[in-house]
């Protein structure tokens, strides 16, 4: 079982039971102890002028959904390391396009993130034209 580890009069605990299998980098279960919560919006892959960045592009979206996470995170005072819940929004059923946004992901400022609960989903469409990822954040606020 690996456990995770303790914050500013906050527990985030991170555990994989022994009774499931390994992952790559995630953990099965994330447990906040007490204290504020915050649930991010989906983050898109849209400049600051809401316009759609990188079309036809999974890897120049995926940054800046990246980019636009830590602005968020930030806007509550948390990092990368706060966040106790990931699902990731995938436009694909392409194995090796949703495994290659992961890879992404595992190598931005923002992969503190998915060591925690997280889920990764191919999916038909999502909500703007063009658009190929999106990410929901769940974050436990310090204080």
């Amino acid at each position: 079982m690996t456990v995770g580890r303790q914050t500013a009069r906050m527990t985030i605990t991170r555990i994989n039971p022994e009774a499931l299998h390994a992952t790559p980098g995630y953990h099965h279960v994330t447990v906040v102890e007490a204290g504020r919560t915050a649930y991010l919006a989906g983050q898109c892959p849209l400049g600051p002028d809401g316009t759609l960045v990188g079309a036809d592009d999974v890897d120049a979206q995926v940054d800046q959904v990246v980019s636009n996470s830590l602005a968020a995170l930030a806007a509550v005072e948390a990092g990368p390391e706060r966040v106790v819940r990931t699902v990731i929004y995938v436009v694909s059923d392409d194995g090796a396009v949703l495994a290659g946004v992961w890879r992404r992901l595992l190598a931005s400022p923002l992969a503190p993130a998915f060591t925690t609960a997280s889920t990764l989903v191919g999916v038909a469409r999502l909500g703007f034209p063009g658009q190929l990822v999106e990410l929901d954040i769940t974050a436990s606020l310090p204080g």
